[in-house]
């Protein structure tokens, strides 16, 4: 794939589905800036290895629901390359519970970290690739945001809503040549997926058309070919990678 553009921005990039696409993108030739929030260490050993397989990396940390530290980030970014020309919004939490135990906290909280600091990334990036008129951003999302799931009321509204939100900055950011584009996952296979027993594992596996969890690297290689050339005529796009679980 080709990129027109040198560095990326991969938030919440220390570990799963982030580090994967952090050490995809740069195997594709970008510079990759590693976002991290609590482990500087992970975020380091990822730099490290980026550079050990001829790759250009560089660590940022700062908490994308601070809206005043994304916003140094990227001018930080910035000032360092001249340019952001591309933004991978990844940053995310759960906290599941069924919605007659979920506090207001509990939902607004989700919601902070999975959609408003997506807000703050999607907007910011509209301002500096305005400047090239060139740039791309795509958002993690998930299945959940199109299906729904009972426990996680907080996590499908965030999801739901960063679909929704992509779609909205498509529209503005197509006359300044950016474009915005969502990836959801359906069932990936983390160190979270990895502790659950075989036999819940054989549950969702028996609900996923291709019979297998999706990995990190099929997540990555989305991200990357929207971000690409490749995906020059496309924006505004929902890409199911799901196994065909919902289509």
């Amino acid at each position: 794939m080709k990129f027109s553009g040198k560095n990326v921005l991969v938030t919440g990039a220390a570990s799963g589905i982030g580090k994967e696409i952090a050490l995809t993108l740069a195997g594709y030739g970008l510079k990759v800036w590693v976002n991290y929030r609590s482990r500087p260490d992970a975020a380091d050993a990822i730099k490290a290895e980026i550079e050990a397989n001829g790759g250009v990396a560089a660590v940022i940390g700062f908490d994308v629901a601070d809206e005043e530290a994304f916003i140094e980030g990227i001018k930080t970014i910035v000032d360092c390359d001249g340019e952001l020309s591309y933004l991978v919004n990844n940053a995310g939490i759960t906290n599941d519970k069924l919605a007659m135990r979920m506090k207001k906290e509990d939902f607004t909280s989700v919601l902070d970290i999975n959609l408003t600091s997506a807000f703050i990334g999607c907007r910011e990036a509209i301002k500096v690739m305005s400047k090239k008129r060139f740039g791309s951003v795509v958002n993690i999302a998930s299945i959940v945001g199109e299906t729904g799931n009972a426990g996680q009321v907080n996590y499908s509204a965030s999801k739901g809503g960063l679909i929704a939100m992509t779609k909205s900055f498509a529209q503005e950011g197509s006359a300044r040549d950016i474009r915005y584009n969502a990836v959801t996952p359906g069932f990936i296979a983390t160190e979270m997926t990895d502790k659950l027993s075989d036999e819940i594992k054989e549950s969702y596996t028996s609900k996923i058309p291709l019979k297998r969890f999706g990995s990190p690297k099929d997540i990555a290689e989305a991200v990357a070919f929207l971000l690409s050339d490749s995906a020059s005529y496309i924006t505004g796009e929902v890409l199911k990678v799901n196994g065909g679980m919902y289509m």
